[in-house]
């Protein structure tokens, strides 16, 4: 599969989280020969913790089904740019590429960023962002409702 297919998948993750009025994250682990591993979304107000996020729930779904915590040559389609915690669990993971849809201004973090930030300073990780118009279209929409919400 290519890498807009997969992203459609990792989409449709998304609008999952949507129905369940989390934050409308959704991601998706292949591995090098391009099967699908794991597929997730965004449940931190479902488990009540910072740490169900889209990506989190991937990387423990595809460690238990391969019983091995090295994912190495493994790709990660998600929607939103990894925030810090995640960059840290996917390099841990040995995750070798990290495939998003949009830009996370407030929380995501790049590779550059975390190298120049000392956080990383051998990131063997390709991160790639993919412009993926409706994920993009998913967030804003999700945001704008919340904010409508709280104005009444």
């Amino acid at each position: 599969m290519d890498d807009k297919r997969l992203m459609e998948k990792a989409v449709k993750q998304a609008y999952k989280a949507l129905e369940r009025n989390e934050i409308p994250i959704g991601a998706l682990l292949v591995d090098s020969e391009g099967n699908i591993l794991a597929q997730g979304y965004n449940q931190v107000e479902k488990k009540q913790s910072q740490l169900a996020h889209a990506e989190m729930i991937v990387l423990h779904k595809a460690t238990k089904k391969i019983n091995n915590w090295r994912l190495m040559g493994a790709t990660l389609y998600v929607t939103l740019q990894p925030c810090m915690m995640c960059l840290g669990a996917l390099y841990l993971s040995r995750v070798s590429r990290i495939v998003y849809g949009v830009d996370s201004p407030k929380f995501g973090i790049s590779c550059d960023k975390a190298v120049i930030s000392g956080i990383y300073k051998n990131l063997s990780l390709s991160i790639e962002c993919m412009e993926y118009k409706e994920a993009g279209d998913i967030l804003r929409n999700f945001f704008q409702k919340k904010r409508s919400m709280k104005r009444v």
